[in-house]
């Protein structure tokens, strides 16, 4: 039997000590691995710069070139945390021998899942990216509970809500877990949704290829 390519609390593991860790995002301390671990990784690092890129972006004392490059990095970092939770569900997948390797990156992958089995709506990678979220969720809500420039009011409501964040993180790594072992004994399986954000791609959208068009006829 396969084991379990993906415990849910070596990930929820991972996130917090990440960032934890001296540095991070800006550094990053070298992957468990080159694969399954390393996309983990680079999700949660573009997680973790948007959170940062979006709290910025709700300035209101800077001026609007700021804020539009605030907007682009967000751009690029949402591309980015997308594109590897794709690769998760990829690895995953041909971890647990649900998909053609061969075929695991194209748009067209063929699956190997047992006839019959469920087919889960929600990926094993969206769920990875959740709970790295949640933890970002977490670690912000743990230092406003213990925040000195604010009232107890404010402390002990941000300590209510830190406890329900980390309830939530709980049973979403429990579902992560659930999934896995279910697609592991062939009870259920997913596929890698692609996301083809257009906004993205010059070729696709259509501001942008305004822009092309109208640079080239000047």
């Amino acid at each position: 039997m396969t084991a379990n390519p993906l415990p849910a609390r070596e990930v929820i593991a991972l996130h917090d000590a990440l960032l934890a860790a001296p540095g991070w995002p800006a550094s990053e301390p070298a992957p468990r691995d080159d694969a399954l671990w390393r996309w983990l990784q680079t999700n949660h690092r573009c997680n973790s710069l948007l959170w940062a890129e979006e709290d910025l972006a709700r300035r209101q004392q800077v001026g609007d070139a700021e804020i539009a490059a605030n907007k682009r990095a967000i751009d690029g970092y949402n591309q980015a945390r997308n594109d590897a939770t794709e690769r998760v569900d990829e690895m995953l997948l041909i971890a647990l021998d649900l998909v053609d390797p061969a075929s695991a990156r194209s748009d067209s992958p063929r699956s190997t899942a047992r006839a019959g089995s469920r087919l889960n709506s929600e990926t094993a990678g969206s769920m990875v990216d959740r709970l790295s979220i949640l933890a970002l969720k977490v670690r912000a809500m743990r230092e406003q509970a213990q925040r000195r420039d604010v009232d107890q009011v404010h402390r002990d409501g941000s300590a209510t809500r830190l406890q329900r964040l980390l309830e939530q993180r709980a049973d979403l790594a429990a579902c992560l877990d659930a999934l896995l072992a279910d697609c592991r004994d062939g009870r259920a399986h997913f596929k890698v949704y692609r996301q083809f954000k257009m906004y993205n791609d010059p070729r696709f959208n259509p501001a942008l290829v305004s822009e092309q068009q109208q640079a080239r006829r000047g």
